[in-house]
């Protein structure tokens, strides 16, 4: 796993030369303690890098309470504007004034913009599925239907390069796929416009339980050991469904794995790369893929007038955006948490929440934080400087621009690919972010039952009352975490009094 100094020996696209503790890119001081930057802008928890890094306290970098072994201790210097710096001289390089702050491109690489596609491919191909299948119970025209498309794609990549390029983290949105299952059994009973009018009020309770901020003061509780389970456990079906694909195609498979392990002895950045290059040309030269099909076109939205009425309302809207904020928002903040940073909740969670909002009247059902996709552009895979991981996310947002404008002919496109195909990319992807997190959730000893009931109960993939298995993960390992402590307390309480 790499570390904060491992992350600035890169290649020539790396920040140029060391700077302070808490300094970002641009050699402007960087997050607080808090988490905040000077302009506000929340980032990266503590001393960040990859997943799994620890913080000054010993710990995983988690957006939680400082411990008291956090606080800085009277040796450690002070930067001119009241940050911490390193209590070595500053080099030249650290003294960067504001004319020459880092811009996108000074941090775009190769690797992040990788991530950014790989993504979008993973979350076009099976979660569009679901919304087609959708589409289809509530009898939507072809018009409808492509509009629909062009909603969540150009919701997500909107707020994916927005945010992304806001924060300075990689934000990954999508469309939700929870959400859409809720759809599948229910959108039939209603009209689209009655749909469209609980699209429009669902993403207006999302944005108010965002502004109010206690959706994040809870998640910010939960332990990291935790977080890491979760995510191991939304991954674990991607890491098996790679070896999966062994029945269908052994040869890509094989060939993917094999490049990925050798590109990555020499150059870990890249090997994402030439494995998916390999799988694509394998998959190439295997008959069956029929592209003729396929619609090339700009798609354009069609305008509905919602209606609102209190049967779509209670549901609809309700199971939406609770469903969404399950099953989605929550492990989307855990996932960014995962990876060392601190997302700010109030602001992701309210402008997924307007988003959703606003492109609810050209059907757009609902735009969310990103869970499985997220970790593939927040992981070391996209770039092994944390800092400069949010140009995946924008990255990220350019490519779903692009899939929404070509909404037909995206359908098309992933109908005619393999699935065993989607199965290995998303899964060489993942294969790295998967070993960390999975390492992270059973490194504390006292945390790991906790850990072990969150990851298998995430990764069973069970769905109780709509809610998916990774909000049951949470909710389940953090029972048992409880039950433990207490026991624990109970424990210490009963020596104290038989030494007293």
């Amino acid at each position: 796993m790499a570390t904060a100094e491992q992350g600035a020996e890169n290649d020539a696209d790396e920040a140029p030369g060391p700077t302070d503790e808490g300094r970002t890119p641009s050699g402007q001081p960087g997050p607080t303690d808090e988490g905040r930057t000077p302009s506000g802008r929340h980032g990266l928890s503590g001393e960040p890098g990859p997943s799994g890094q620890r913080t000054p306290s010993g710990q995983p970098g988690h957006f939680g309470r400082r411990t008291p072994s956090d606080r800085r201790g009277s040796s450690e210097r002070r930067t001119p504007s009241g940050q911490p710096g390193h209590s070595r001289r500053r080099t030249p390089s650290d003294r960067r004034g504001p004319s020459e702050r880092r811009g996108l491109l000074a941090d775009a690489s190769f690797s992040a913009v990788l991530a950014g596609l790989i993504t979008v491919v993973v979350s076009c191909s099976g979660p569009l599925l679901v919304v087609l299948a959708a589409a289809a119970a509530g009898h939507l025209t072809d018009e409808q239907t492509a509009s629909w498309v062009w909603a969540a794609c150009v919701g997500s990549g909107v707020t994916c390069a927005v945010l992304s390029w806001w924060t300075r983290i990689p934000v990954i949105t999508a469309f939700s796929t929870p959400g859409a299952a809720v759809l599948v059994g229910s959108l039939g009973d209603y009209s689209y416009a009655e749909a469209v009018g609980a699209f429009l009020v669902s993403g207006l309770l999302m944005a108010l339980v965002g502004l109010t901020g206690v959706f994040g003061k809870v998640m910010r509780r939960v332990p990291p050991g935790i977080v890491a389970a979760m995510l191991a456990g939304v991954l674990f079906s991607f890491g098996v469904g790679l070896f999966s694909a062994l029945d269908g195609a052994p040869v890509a498979v094989l060939v993917s794995l094999a490049t990925y392990l050798a590109v990555k002895q020499r150059s870990p950045r890249y090997a994402v790369a030439w494995a998916l290059l390999a799988a694509v040309l394998v998959t190439a030269v295997v008959p069956g893929i029929d592209a003729s099909s396929v619609d090339i076109g700009l798609t354009l939205p069609v305008l509905t007038t919602p209606e609102f009425t209190g049967s779509a309302l209670v549901g609809l809207a309700v199971p939406l955006a609770v469903v969404t904020m399950a099953s989605q928002n929550a492990p989307g903040l855990a996932v960014l948490a995962a990876c060392g940073y601190r997302p700010d909740d109030r602001l992701l969670i309210t402008a997924t929440g307007l988003a959703s909002t606003a492109l609810a009247p050209l059907g757009g059902h609902a735009v969310n934080l990103a869970a499985i996709t997220a970790a593939i552009s927040t992981g070391e895979e996209a770039h092994r400087d944390p800092r400069r991981r949010y140009v995946a996310g924008v990255a990220c947002g350019v490519f779903y621009l692009l899939a929404g404008v070509c909404g037909a002919a995206l359908v098309g496109l992933f109908t005619a690919l393999p699935p065993e195909l989607i199965a290995v990319v998303a899964g060489v992807a993942l294969l790295a972010t998967f070993s960390t997190s999975l390492a992270q959730a059973v490194a504390d000893e006292q945390g790991r039952d906790a850990a072990v009931v969150t990851f298998l109960t995430t990764a069973s993939g069970v769905t109780l009352g709509g809610v998916g298995s990774a909000c049951w993960g949470l909710v389940l390992g953090l029972v048992t975490h409880l039950a433990l402590t207490a026991r624990r307390r109970r424990g210490g309480r009963q020596e104290q009094q038989k030494t007293a």
